[in-house]
């Protein structure tokens, strides 16, 4: 590929990257403000119709989502077409890029089963936490794939290297259990946001109540394990990114740790203050864009360490890294 035409592919790439942010985002503000009821149990149709006058807020809310998401499928169906036409067979970014067009479909229909079974609104199943539970980690794995399609056309060589993983890399394990625990992290705070939306508190100590209550709701309940995991999943990144950047003493996987740090510890700060303030919509928004970008931050880091596949000493730094 001559080097404008990877660029652009780049350029294209990583705005998809920006776009699905802003799909995400908008998906939760449906959800925050109970507007996923608003197209009633029709899937693809809003209300029975392709393309209803609005209503209420609720259904332009939730048509609008819609719109965005239709628009996001074509967006990523160009994106494989122009990967499989500019990069040889067998080539991470092929694979990249389809991966991401699976995991968008799966995203569609995990979506329609939301409506369909109508688990939105003011539903309050266990069924609803398990759906939202896999709609969390299908989200998170599409930016991971979109994100993954973007870094390794910048760097088509070490794109080629980075998917040889060596299982006796102690990298490996360290920031493999770093994604875990940021999946198991995500999963935590979809449901605790679920709860915020289904069992809102006026105040933070309201808050506390109702999870003392006796008689709350599993969801309620659930809800104080999403800050121990961040805070038990804060430690182990930071000891992860200081010993991964020890192992691959590159300028990219040094930035990429330090900057993995910083916007964690951004993101508890947004966590704290979301709780404290007893989860206004504004804040939720801000937390869950922190949370998205510390998991591609990850991923970054992920795919450089893997790049630099050969293990150094901590004090030699390798030739042209």
């Amino acid at each position: 590929m001559h080097e404008p035409s990877a660029r652009r592919f780049r350029r294209f790439a990583w705005g998809l990257v920006v776009y699905n942010l802003g799909v995400v985002l908008w998906g939760a503000y449906v959800r925050a403000t109970g507007s996923g009821a608003g197209c009633g149990n029709h899937w693809p149709l809003c209300n029975g119709e392709a393309l209803p006058r609005p209503e209420s807020a609720e259904t332009l809310i939730e048509l609008t989502h819609r719109l965005t998401s239709g628009l996001d499928g074509l967006l990523v169906v160009a994106l494989v077409v122009w990967a499989f036409r500019a990069f040889p067979r067998r080539h991470p970014v092929r694979l990249a890029a389809a991966g991401s067009l699976v995991f968008l479909v799966s995203e569609a229909l995990i979506g329609a089963g939301l409506v369909r079974f109508e688990l939105v609104a003011g539903n309050t199943s266990i069924a609803r936490a398990w759906v939202m539970a896999a709609h969390l980690t299908n989200t998170f794995l599409l930016l991971a794939l979109l994100t993954l399609t973007a870094e390794w056309a910048r760097r088509p060589a070490s794109a080629r290297r980075a998917v040889e993983l060596r299982t006796g890399d102690p990298a490996v394990w360290l920031l493999g259990a770093a994604l875990a625990g940021s999946l198991l992290l995500g999963v935590s705070g979809a449901v605790a946001a679920l709860g915020d939306t289904l069992f809102p508190a006026a105040t933070f100590e309201e808050g506390v109540a109702q999870e003392l209550a006796p008689d709350a709701h599993a969801f309620v309940r659930l809800r104080v394990f999403h800050p121990a995991i961040a805070f038990a999943l804060a430690l182990y990144l930071a000891l992860a990114a200081f010993a991964v950047a020890r192992l691959r003493p590159a300028p990219a996987v040094e930035r990429r740790a330090a900057l993995l740090v910083r916007l964690f510890v951004l993101q508890l700060a947004v966590g704290l203050a979301n709780l404290w303030l007893a989860a206004p919509i504004r804040l939720q928004l801000l937390h869950l864009l922190l949370a998205d970008l510390v998991w591609i931050t990850l991923v970054l880091l992920t795919a450089a360490t893997l790049a630099h596949s050969t293990v150094t000493s901590p004090h030699h730094r390798p030739e042209g890294a």
